[in-house]
């Protein structure tokens, strides 16, 4: 797809109006630019490896640009074109080279600390059964037992190995709960990699134990002003500033072509154990399948395995904050309008003048104004349903029929549904048509 000029880094958000106008810079269209590179010269970069095997187009990842349907793509600068092409042609070789798997599946394992239980919640199964004993059997994936804590290092690990395979020497990259930082930490303190991780300091006062973990890992913590979104694009403005030594290490499903690609492949792990862990448990697959929605890793990461099994059904969980008329929420798929932001068109939560909206949520890393295109592309096709819920996630007895349910686990203070902290409450939920108790 076309590139646009619009006269400033592609980190400063304009929103996308029926004008074909962003913001007020009207979009200028520049020479079409190929999403691959011909066979010729794509599959070539830095091959010195002998286990390598020649890719097929047809068995790349994403051979369509990052778009799902209007979403996504590449909304960058002429100067960025080429590092992301020459990232893309590296990620797509990476994932057909044996010796590269092989070194991953190491480190997952004996670094990162994978394959991660697949809990029975026998209690919480309990909680949920009816008067007649009947209810879902609640299955937790514990991601939160991997080294750092979070699911983040399951893709950071991964990057940071393309990046010293390029030969980067530096990686930055932006944090907003911590979680991602500290998985970068921990992948460049395995690859002696430097690592430089911008954070907003409203976010660095509230998790301050994550700034204190990402620094004894080795790691040069940046204080931003503001929040993720600033210190993401604080993040973005030090690659490309140097594009020949420095890695972006995108943590989130948000951003140009290929990096969510990258967050999802990387992160399918966590649906592929799942599949595994299932048959072994019971011999069949979950009936569903629930993940928070922040900007979509850990969602994706659960749903990717799943997606073409109709029998599963696929439920993303907003936070609502005070309510989504309160003007205090993080609800971006259902209260979201079109716009792009960091290198993609997406939803985002912005006002009229394409500004993007302080989000709000008690769980910090649900806490986004703007969600990866491949889950809206999901939600419009009717795959994956999503419900909001103020300062809770999605109580199980509206949302499951009797089977066996399925969570993904981000945290140690997270527990029952991810994505918010657990305490125990007795209130009503909109549209949910009954007085509940639930975790919130």
């Amino acid at each position: 797809m076309a590139a646009f000029n619009l006269n400033t880094p592609f980190f400063n958000h304009r929103k996308v109006l029926s004008s074909i106008k962003i913001g007020t810079a009207p979009v200028v269209a520049l020479p079409m630019l190929p999403q691959t590179l011909p066979d010729s010269t794509a599959f070539t970069i830095n091959n010195t490896l002998s286990t390598r095997k020649p890719v097929d187009k047809k068995d790349i990842v994403n051979n369509t640009g990052g778009k799902f349907g209007k979403f996504g793509g590449k909304y960058v600068p002429e100067t960025l074109i080429t590092s992301l092409a020459r990232l893309e042609a590296e990620f797509n070789l990476v994932l057909h080279d044996s010796e590269f798997q092989e070194e991953l599946t190491t480190a997952l394992r004996d670094y990162v600390g994978r394959e991660t239980p697949l809990y029975f919640a026998q209690r919480l199964t309990n909680h949920y059964k009816n008067s007649e004993g009947e209810g879902p059997e609640i299955y937790l994936k514990r991601e939160d037992l991997n080294h750092g804590g979070a699911h983040k290092i399951n893709n950071a690990i991964a990057q940071a190995m393309i990046a010293k395979r390029m030969g980067r020497k530096s990686i930055v990259a932006a944090t907003g709960a911590g979680q991602h930082g500290v998985a970068t930490a921990a992948a460049c303190a395995k690859l002696s990699l430097d690592c430089t991780i911008f954070m907003g300091a409203t976010d660095m006062e509230k998790q301050a134990s994550n700034v204190l973990l990402m620094k004894h890992l080795g790691a040069e913590v940046e204080a931003v002003d503001g929040t993720f979104k600033d210190a993401s694009s604080e993040a973005i403005r030090a690659w490309v500033g140097n594009l020949e030594t420095r890695y972006y290490l995108a943590g989130t499903a948000v951003g140009p072509h290929p990096c969510p690609s990258m967050v999802r492949e990387f992160q399918s792990i966590i649906g592929k154990e799942t599949r595994k862990q299932g048959m072994e448990k019971w011999g069949g697959r979950p009936d569903i399948l629930v993940a928070c929605i922040g900007s979509g890793s850990n969602a994706l990461g659960l749903f990717h395995e799943f997606i073409k099994d109709e029998d599963v059904r696929l439920i993303g969980v907003e936070a609502a904050g005070f309510g989504l008329d309160s003007g205090k929420h993080a609800a971006t798929l259902t209260r979201g309008d079109v716009g792009v932001y960091h290198g993609a068109m997406s939803y985002l939560l912005q006002d009229e003048e394409g500004q993007i909206l302080g989000p709000h949520s008690i769980g910090a890393r649900v806490s986004r104004g703007w969600t990866g295109g491949e889950l809206f592309k999901r939600n419009r096709s009717g795959r994956v349903s999503y419900c909001n819920r103020r300062r809770s996630c999605c109580s199980i007895s509206t949302a499951m029929p009797l089977g066996r349910h399925f969570s993904s686990v981000g945290g140690l203070s997270r527990i029952g549904f991810p994505g918010e902290t657990m305490s125990y409450s007795t209130q009503w939920h909109q549209g949910c048509g009954e007085y509940q108790r639930s975790w919130r």
